[in-house]
């Protein structure tokens, strides 16, 4: 780590962002002939060892970018923010986060905030557009202003914009399937409010892939929708879906978020039950660390880093005039098999 005003060692410096001293050399005396990924490797090593950049290296912003969260307590939503604003910065754009809490700034609030500091683009997470009850008039609106946005989990037919999202519908296909595999026939579904657009993609994808296996069983399709339960993406909210699940007789649970995941083995532990023993739980995001809990969870993997990487590339597309599709991107999630699932006993 460097001291505080000292000049950078070349050595260190090339160390770590594995080039040459002679790359490093030419980055630092912005001189001409190094890749544009190469260099960026070179600063970023800089700001890792702790030294400043020099003066000649800092850029000045291209503009300011809003990114619009719904909070930071659901640890996907760090993470989307984290790579929006590395994929930003590497662009020369300055991130602004605004986060909704209960009782803060409302979204349409904070878009007005960040109007007022004249920002180049908003990239919405989980908004208002994913809220079927929520007036899509807003974004119509927004457009009119000329302020280019892209909207990140969640279609709205309703909007002109280009949207990201993962197959939500998928991703609870493949959990309960995976379920059913293990010998899972009593499976439930603990899923966020039926409002939003996610929720009800995976309802869709849960009530297909259930169908299958009841029909295989000789059982009606409709025994499917008795064990959807829409609380709140929360851990406190998977805890009380599982709760009913539970007493409802399922043996397997599938989870609309790895919170909604916690709260159910929560709530298996508080009865004396044992996960994966006696009850399967299937969560939804890998979330960082979720794979460290106990027992590690097993969960779909939303594909964070293609998604945000997405959004970002069609929002500079917008703020450079360049025509961009105004259609939804739908990225396939993963299966992450781990000690929360086990075979029926």
């Amino acid at each position: 780590m460097g001291p505080p005003g000292a000049p950078p060692r070349l050595a260190d410096i090339a160390a770590q962002a594995k080039v040459s001293e002679a790359t490093v050399s030419r980055v630092l005396n912005g001189k001409a002939g190094v890749a544009a990924a190469t260099r960026q490797r070179v600063l970023a090593a800089l700001d890792v060892l702790g030294y400043e950049r020099p003066v000649r290296l800092r850029r000045r912003s291209a503009g300011l970018v809003g990114l619009v969260i719904p909070e930071l307590t659901n640890p996907v939503f760090p993470a989307f923010a984290q790579i929006i604003e590395q994929v930003l910065a590497g662009h020369g754009y300055t991130p602004i986060l605004c986060t909704q809490m209960p009782g803060g700034a409302t979204e349409d609030e904070l878009v007005e905030q960040l109007e007022e500091r004249d920002v180049a683009g908003i990239v919405f997470m989980s908004g208002l557009h994913a809220d079927t009850t929520a007036d899509p008039a807003r974004y119509a609106r927004l457009a009119g202003r000329k302020v280019p946005f892209v909207l990140i989990n969640g279609y709205n037919e309703h909007i002109q914009a280009t949207f990201v999202s993962p197959d939500d519908r998928a991703a609870a296909r493949m959990a309960v399937r995976h379920l059913a595999a293990l010998g899972h026939h009593r499976i439930g579904l603990a899923v966020g409010p039926a409002r939003y657009v996610p929720a009800l993609r995976k309802v869709e994808g849960f009530l297909s892939a259930s169908a299958e296996v009841l029909d295989l069983l000789g059982r009606p399709a409709d025994e499917a929708r008795e064990l959807v339960r829409h609380t709140l993406f929360s851990v406190e909210g998977g805890q009380v879906a599982a709760a009913t699940l539970l007493d409802q007789g399922c043996t397997g649970i599938v989870c609309g978020s790895d919170l909604m995941a916690l709260g159910a083995i929560r709530e298996a532990a508080r009865r004396g039950l044992r996960v994966p023993h006696d009850v399967s739980v299937v969560g939804f995001d890998d979330s960082p660390l979720i794979a460290f809990t106990d027992p590690p969870l097993t969960t779909v993997r939303q594909p964070v880093q293609s998604m945000a990487t997405a959004a970002v590339g069609a929002l500079l597309e917008e703020m450079a005039g360049n025509p961009v599709q105004h259609t939804e991107f739908v990225f396939q999630p993963d299966l992450v098999v781990r000690g929360s699932t086990a075979r029926l006993r």
